[in-house]
Order: structure tokens, then sequence, then C-alpha cells
């Protein structure tokens, strides 16, 4: 049995070299790096040691081959991902702004991402996995969402649990068939890994005790760990509240800091690892992922995280 089942976007990532670097002149622009969320989330979920496979689509290009052979060195079960001549690899371009933001250029309608539909989903590899992690930036067409909604019943069915990252970005709010896709998930989710912002779009201006109340009394959650970045993260269930600190480090690139969160968690989870050693791993994945520049060149296996551990400084 596999223990984790994620799925959706493939990209190659291009970065700009320098901060307040714009993509309206001429630059210097680094990569390709392999990237897309929920491949950042497998990538780190196999280095720590879980059983992952993976259901996508990319490009019959070089793109294709960077991020398809990066999962699969690392122990990503890659016979879920299909490949395409029909459309590219995705692609992001992203530029770091002068007060800490970020700006994206996405090509996922137009890329082999875009062909991820309920067909795409394999019985075998849904029906026999433990944990299915659902990112929201996968829920972005009626494919994908289908293709999600698909997976969500096959592991229901085979007693397996869903495990869930909001990551709610602005077109939500303006598209209501994401909206109802990101409700739909949250009804059938177990395991859910919200940002500030994202209770705040599920609960409105409630405080984080009473937004984590509501989602429990509305839904069958069994967790709720809130990340808060360098702040660390709460972790919640029916019966306790704990705050776990990060971990001082040198920011280079924030790029896939939740999505290792995420990955180290339900890694830890799926293997057995006790709650507080589970968040305190996770927390040093994502502190890790952030001192090296590309979204997946800071991975980072148990035996690394643990040494991090040791001699880093935590934040009070």
């Amino acid at each position: 049995m596999t223990d984790i089942l994620s799925m959706g976007e493939l990209l190659a990532e291009i970065m700009a070299e320098r901060v307040g670097q714009t993509v309206t002149e001429p630059g210097v622009f680094l990569g390709p790096y392999p990237s897309g969320a929920p491949a950042i989330f497998a990538d780190q979920a196999a280095k720590t040691g879980a059983t992952v496979a993976f259901v996508g689509c990319a490009g019959q290009d070089g793109f294709g081959d960077l991020i398809v052979e990066r999962l699969r060195s690392n122990g990503v079960d890659v016979s879920g991902i299909t490949r395409t001549d029909t459309l590219p690899t995705g692609t992001a371009f992203v530029t770091y702004q002068e007060d800490g933001g970020r700006e994206f250029i996405f090509n996922i309608a137009n890329s082999a991402a875009a062909l991820i539909d309920a067909d795409s989903v394999d019985p075998a590899l849904a029906g026999d996995c433990r944990y299915f992690h659902v990112m929201g930036s996968s829920l972005g067409s009626a494919g994908s969402i289908a293709a999600v909604k698909r997976a969500i019943d096959l592991v229901e069915a085979a007693g397996g649990k869903v495990s869930f990252d909001p990551n709610i970005r602005p077109e939500v709010l303006t598209s209501p068939v994401i909206a109802d896709a990101i409700q739909h998930v949250l009804e059938h989710c177990d395991i859910l890994l919200p940002s500030d912002a994202d209770l705040q779009y599920f609960c409105g201006d409630a405080s984080e005790a009473d937004a984590v109340a509501t989602l429990f009394d509305r839904h069958r959650l069994e967790m709720i760990v809130v990340k808060n970045a360098a702040e660390g993260c709460v972790y919640h269930d029916r019966s306790r509240s704990l705050h776990v600190p990060s971990f001082q480090v040198t920011e280079v690139d924030p790029t896939g800091a939740g999505d290792c969160f995420g990955g180290t968690l339900i890694s830890c989870l799926a293997q057995g690892i006790d709650i507080e050693r589970a968040l305190t791993l996770a927390n040093a994945a994502g502190a890790m992922a952030v001192t090296a520049r590309g979204p997946m060149e800071g991975n980072t296996t148990l035996s690394e995280l643990d040494s991090f551990i040791d001699t880093a400084n935590r934040r009070d």
C-alpha cells in the first residue's frame, strides 16, 4: 500500500536573479527548476521516508523530463504521470519585490497540466493509498476538480484519509466553481493545513480559536494545523491545541516552504511518528526550504532535518 497520493500541476519555474527585477525589461532569470505545489509536496514526503505516488501530466519536452526525473530520483512513483506532445509542460516565472512579495506569471491553463481530468486517476493508485493530499492550487479547472473528486471517492471507499492545504488565491474570490470545489474538499477532509489567510476565507474575521472551533463544528476534521510561516505552527484537535515554534534562518527563496511543511507532516503521520516530533520536523523542513534558491532545492531527508534541529536556534 502507498502511504500518500498527490495530484496536480507539474511546472518548470524560472526566477529573477535579483530583488526588484521585473519582466518588463530584459534581465537575468535563473532556472529552470522543477516545481508545482503538489510536486514539491510529493518530493519532500518521499525524501522523508514515505511511499508516495503522483498523478499529473507533463509535456514531452525537457521541462517535463526535468520534473519527472527529479520526482523519480527521490523515490516518487511516477507511473500516474502521463506525457503528451499536444501541450508543453507548465511554467512559472517569478519576480521578487522589495517588500518581500512575489509576482508570478503562470502557464497552466495552456499546458499539459490542463489535460488532467477524472480519467487521469488510476483506481489502483487512489484505492491503495492511506492519505490523499489535495492542494488548493490544483483546483483551477473543471478537469482537475473532477480528478480530485474522483480520487477522494476512491480513497474514502478504501478507508484512506484526505489532507488539504487550501492555499486560497485571489482567483477563488471571483470563481464560484473553484469556491465550490474548495468547499467540497473541506467537507471530505480529515486533516486541514490552513494559513491565517485561509482561516479568514473560511471564517471571516474570527479569532484563530473561534475559527478552528467553527471548522470542527461544521466538518468531520480530525486535526487542523495552522501554518504561521516564520512563527511556526499551531496544532489543534478536538481536545487540545499545541504551538510549535519554528527556527531562525536566512531566507533566500520562500517558494515551496509550505509544501515542504505539509509533505513532511503527512509523511511523518503515515510513518507513525508522534505529533509533536512530526510538527517539529515539519517546521524544520519549511525553514530549511527557504534557505535554498529553487522550489525543491531545499527539500530534505529526516536525517538532515534532525541535524538541523540539533544546531538551529528556535524562534521565541
